[in-house]
């Protein structure tokens, strides 16, 4: 069964309105898009509905598929993706990849982080510059959650964007706001018409991993506690979003009045002293977020906001070197600069 026989057959209004809407904010028509097919419900299911929608719009579609090496299916789960794809006609691209990491809270972050390198690989050689990835509103609750329990703020708090950049490419949830009980009611009906089902990732299920944990253990309490819970901290996520944006204007207002030369990588010591001790902070946040660079634990950012101030406070013509991640924060003569 093939696109035309599925537009006939199949499609959630839902779905096919939410990727519609995605494209839509664009700022310019794409001639191309991809999706990250993994293989499992979520991620084939928004290739299906993607497919309907670039025939629909005459848009060229793309599927990037990550082999990891980190199951004993993987090869079988690959082929499986490419026959999805040519189910749909559409072009499928996979890469293999290795992720080595001892830990098993590393070894997710780890293969997060090789999977968007290996997409932006993907992305580079298809000339596609947007992808769309396949987290729904469960997802996005579990995050939120999660970032809470390790003591995020207003900014980390706002979790997935609908809409973000990474590596120079756009990344794209269209399904941040669908449930995933109604994703898996469509990967029910497209197996009954097409006979494709699915693959099933036991690490999704294995609660020795941070976010199978929550899903595991915490969920089943909350639904049974808090139903709806996912919808409050997905309406949560979009909250805090918002108070990021405004305190992001905030530090950038604060950022242009503390003297910074041209390329934004140096600052005046004695004008971010005259802030109040929170504008410090979002400056300071701010400033490393604009230079690329993670940001520090609280105790971190505390005590390099304490060495500034008695810095200043000695006069400009002593020094400061801290170390942050495989970088320095530095200041010599009354300048804060990146080294």
């Amino acid at each position: 069964m093939g696109t035309d026989d599925l537009s006939k057959a199949f499609g959630d209004a839902s779905i096919l309105k939410a990727i519609g809407a995605a494209l839509d904010g664009l700022p310019e028509r794409p001639l191309r898009f991809a999706v990250a097919l993994s293989g499992g419900a979520d991620s084939a299911m928004l290739a299906a509905h993607a497919a309907l929608v670039a025939q629909q719009r005459g848009i060229e579609l793309h599927c990037f598929h990550v082999h990891h090496g980190l199951q004993r299916h993987a090869d079988a789960w690959q082929t499986h993706v490419h026959d999805l794809c040519q189910l749909l006609h559409v072009a499928c691209h996979s890469v293999c990849i290795e992720v080595n990491d001892a830990s098993r809270d590393g070894i997710e972050s780890a293969a997060r982080d090789a999977r968007y390198a290996a997409l932006a690989g993907l992305a580079e050689h298809a000339g596609v510059d947007t992808i769309m990835l396949a987290h729904h509103r469960n997802d996005q609750a579990e995050t939120v959650l999660l970032r809470l329990l390790r003591g995020a703020g207003p900014t980390g708090l706002a979790a997935m964007a609908p809409e973000s950049l990474r590596q120079g490419f756009r990344y794209l949830r269209p399904l941040l706001d669908i449930d995933r009980a109604h994703i898996l009611a469509q990967a029910e009906r497209f197996s009954q018409l097409t006979g494709w089902r699915p693959v099933h990732d036991p690490t999704n299920s294995d609660d020795a991993y941070t976010r199978a944990a929550v899903r595991e253990r915490l969920a089943p309490q909350l639904n049974e506690r808090w139903p709806g819970w996912q919808s409050i901290l997905a309406r949560h996520a979009r909250l805090s979003a918002e108070t990021a944006l405004v305190l992001d204007e905030v530090a950038s207002h604060d950022f242009a009045g503390l003297e910074p030369d041209h390329a934004k990588h140096s600052f005046s010591l004695a004008a971010w002293r005259r802030l109040s001790a929170p504008r410090q902070a979002l400056a300071l946040r701010y400033w490393l977020a604009q230079a690329g660079l993670r940001m520090p634990s609280d105790a971190r950012l505390h005590d390099l906001m304490r060495q500034m101030r008695g810095l200043h406070a000695l006069g400009h013509d002593r020094q400061m070197r801290v170390k942050h991640g495989g970088h320095f924060v530095c200041c010599i003569r009354g300048r804060v600069f990146i080294e």
